[in-house]
């Protein structure tokens, strides 16, 4: 009835037209509520790997539409404020199940998303949920909220998930391992020899200075961070294909049944690759500038949750109406509402609530 797409297209759209995929466009990527126009965000940042998967998917001969809609809502169950406001939000949750951002996709896919007059959720295909249930690999122990959508559509949780899934994973690595960087030297909490540490590093760099002799170093960043990207992408289409060919694998089912992740980095660029996110955990992510900014926004998120508990009227009517009279359904109902807050959204209900507009 809506033009000629294929169930994994409808998917890819419905995605796209969502509020939650909308709502990204104000959640934190690596600076809480960044001043700068330049900076990523989660909508930017499901972008970038949405167009390396794409990429890896043609590459490989896998279905470049599911692969794109995994990348593009990877990272949609995440809450306000990044991995603070997701702390504040396990911490809140700890004795009614916990939260977990992964989990909380699926939830919001399959629950809080409601367009449609018959369902709630966005009625995506198997495969979709099954992918961002397990693009990390497969799960043994699962929290409340994707158990409860497993109840509903059995996603074999302790299988390993398609090669699309796969690619959505390591597509998410090298994006945020290259563009942090490149927000981390924009921010001047990192600097650029503190990268050429790194060995791998400084050896590609040395490579661009060299193609470049006649340009200022400092405008080469750029192609160090195209070139970086580069060689992780080739590095992960030579060891899927060498990993494809040695497990013979030909079909679907073959990916389930080699029991091991087949896409991924050789061992070299693993450890590369481990080496940088190290560097990047200790210089950027860790940075003391960082952490101030990162307790304030879980103290945030603490008092709010606080707050809704006490005073639940304070949510919007229609959050209010449907809150559960007990728990633990009541407190997951006012994370449901915390999650699906903006950075900006959720500094303006607590400025509203507590007369703060700062720390």
């Amino acid at each position: 009835m809506r033009g000629p797409r294929d169930d994994f297209q409808r998917d890819r759209d419905r995605i796209i037209h969502s509020i939650s995929f909308r709502r990204l466009r104000h959640k934190t990527q690596v600076f809480v509520a960044p001043d700068g126009d330049h900076y990523r965000v989660r909508l930017t940042h499901s972008l970038e790997v949405a167009q390396i998967g794409r990429t890896i998917a043609r590459a490989l001969g896998l279905n470049e539409d599911l692969t794109e809609a995994l990348c593009l809502a990877h990272d949609i169950g995440h809450p306000p404020f990044g991995h603070a406001g997701e702390d504040a939000l396990q911490e809140a949750l700890a004795g009614f199940g916990g939260f977990d951002h992964n989990a909380h996709t699926i939830r919001t896919l399959t629950a809080l998303e409601k367009p449609y007059p018959r369902w709630d959720g966005l009625n995506l295909t198997w495969e979709m949920l099954e992918g961002l249930a397990k693009h990390n690999g497969p799960v043994h122990k699962a929290t409340w909220a994707l158990e409860e959508a497993n109840a509903a559509m059995d996603m074999e949780l302790t299988s390993w998930p398609s090669l699309e899934a796969q690619v959505a994973a390591v597509s998410d690595d090298i994006a945020y391992d290259n563009h942090d960087i490149d927000d981390g030297l924009r921010a001047g909490l990192l600097t650029l020899d503190q990268l050429l540490e790194l060995p791998f590093i400084a050896e590609r760099w040395q490579i661009v200075c060299d193609r470049f002799p006649e340009i200022d170093p400092d405008k080469l960043v750029p192609e160090l961070i195209r070139d970086q990207i580069g060689l992780m992408v080739n590095d992960v289409l030579e060891t899927t294909k060498q990993n494809m060919d040695r497990l013979k694998i030909r079909t679907a089912q073959d990916v389930r049944d080699a029991r091991q992740a087949l896409c991924g980095f050789s061992k070299e660029m693993t450890a590369n690759e481990r080496s940088l996110k190290t560097l990047m955990y200790t210089k950027l992510y860790h940075h003391p500038q960082q952490l101030t900014v990162a307790r304030g926004a879980r103290i945030k998120v603490t008092e709010l949750v606080a707050a809704y508990r006490d005073k639940p009227e304070l949510m919007p009517e229609s959050w209010f109406q449907s809150l559960p009279d007990a728990e633990p359904d009541r407190i997951r109902h006012i994370a449901d509402f915390l999650a699906g807050m903006t950075d900006r959204y959720a500094a303006d209900r607590h400025a509203e609530i507590f007369g703060k507009t700062d720390g």
